[in-house]
C-alpha cells in the first residue's frame, strides 16, 4: 500500500466508537450461543492488548477464549504505551517462557497496537509462534491515517510514520496470519489494517462489522478467533464462515482489491488455496431466524 494514500477514520466514525459500550451487552446475552463455537487444542495463546488499554480491556476475549479450552495468557505489563522496546525488554522473553513451558508454539492474538506487537514477536522468534491474529491493527499504510497518531507519539515518545518502526511491523510473515478489520472503524484507516498475501506462509483478511473498540467483544470476532485457533498446527485453511452465521460477515464480494499473486485472491486478499482438514470442534450451526449481521460494536 502507498504510504499516505489513507486518510484517518471521519468524525462520523470516531463519534460512533461510543456505541462500542453497547455491544458488551450483546456479547454477554450470546454467551450461551458461543458454547456452540468451535473448541481449541489446548495450545497456549497470548493476548495483547491496544494502546493505552491494559489487561483489563481483553477480559471479555480471553474469558471466551478460555471458556473454548485454550490456555490463555493476559500480557501483564500494565497500559500498553506503545514504546518498541517493550517487545525486547517484555514480550519476547514472557513469549519464549511461554514456549519453553508448554513445549508447544505459541498463538498471539493482538488488538490495534497490540497486534503490531505480535507481529514483530513473530518475527523475531517464528519457531515460538503457531499463527498470528490481529483485530484492528494499522500495520501498513500511512501511520498517521488514524485518530491515535497523536496520543502515540506522546506516550511511546516516537515519531508516528518513523520508517525503522514501521518496518518492524509491515511485511510478510513468517508463520500464518489472518488479519480482522472493519471499514466502520472509527480509530485507525481500514486499509492500514489489511495483510498482503503475496508472502510464503499463510496470510489472510476478515471484514467484520464493528467498531474499533468493539473488537474484543464483537460476536463475529469471536466466531473468527474461535475458529482460526482451532485449526489442527499442520492444517492451516483459510476462514470459511458455517453455513448459519455467513450473515454475520459482509459480503466478501465488497471487499477492495489489494494484492494480485500467483495464487487467486478475492477481492480482499482472501486466498483461494484449497482447503485443509480443519481440527476437531467445528461444528455447522442452523441460521438464527430473525438476525440481521449487523452486530452492536
Amino acid at each position: 500500500m502507498r504510504q499516505g494514500s489513507e486518510r484517518a477514520p471521519s468524525l462520523a466514525l470516531w463519534l460512533n466508537e461510543a456505541t462500542a459500550l453497547a455491544g458488551l451487552g450483546a456479547y454477554a446475552a450470546t454467551l450461551p450461543w458461543w458454547r456452540l463455537a468451535p473448541r481449541g487444542d489446548g495450545h497456549p495463546v497470548l493476548v495483547l492488548p491496544g494502546l493505552v488499554q491494559s489487561d483489563r480491556s481483553t477480559l471479555p476475549l480471553r474469558t471466551f477464549l478460555k471458556a473454548r479450552g485454550h490456555d490463555v495468557h493476559a500480557w501483564t505489563l500494565g497500559i500498553n504505551t506503545g514504546r518498541p522496546a517493550l517487545v525486547e525488554d517484555r514480550l519476547l522473553p514472557q513469549l519464549r517462557a511461554l514456549h519453553a513451558r508448554s513445549g508447544r508454539a505459541v498463538s498471539v492474538v493482538g488488538w490495534s497496537m497490540g497486534g503490531l506487537f505480535a507481529r514483530e514477536l513473530a518475527k523475531r522468534a517464528p519457531e515460538a509462534v503457531r499463527q498470528v491474529i490481529t483485530l484492528g491493527s494499522p500495520f501498513a499504510g500511512d501511520a498517521k491515517a488514524s485518530n491515535a497518531w497523536r496520543l502515540y507519539q506522546l506516550l511511546s515518545g516516537q515519531r508516528a510514520g518513523d520508517p525503522a518502526i514501521a518496518a518492524r511491523f509491515a511485511g510478510p510473515l513468517p508463520v500464518a496470519t489472518s488479519a480482522i478489520y472493519s471499514r466502520i472503524d472509527g480509530i485507525v484507516a481500514w486499509r492500514c489494517c489489511i495483510n498482503d498475501t503475496a508472502g510464503t506462509a499463510p496470510a489472510e483478511n476478515i471484514e467484520v462489522r464493528s467498531t474499533h473498540f468493539g473488537l474484543g467483544h464483537h460476536p463475529a470476532v469471536l466466531w473468527a478467533l474461535a475458529d482460526r485457533l482451532a485449526q489442527a498446527e499442520a492444517a492451516w485453511s483459510p476462514f470459511e464462515p458455517p453455513p448459519g452465521l455467513h450473515w454475520m460477515y459482509p459480503a466478501r464480494k465488497t471487499a477492495p482489491k489489494t494484492h494480485k499473486t500467483k495464487e487467486t485472491h478475492d477481492d480482499a486478499g482472501q486466498t483461494s488455496r484449497p482447503l485443509r482438514p480443519r481440527g476437531a470442534g467445528h461444528r455447522r450451526l442452523a441460521r438464527p431466524g430473525a438476525a440481521d449481521g449487523r452486530g452492536a460494536g
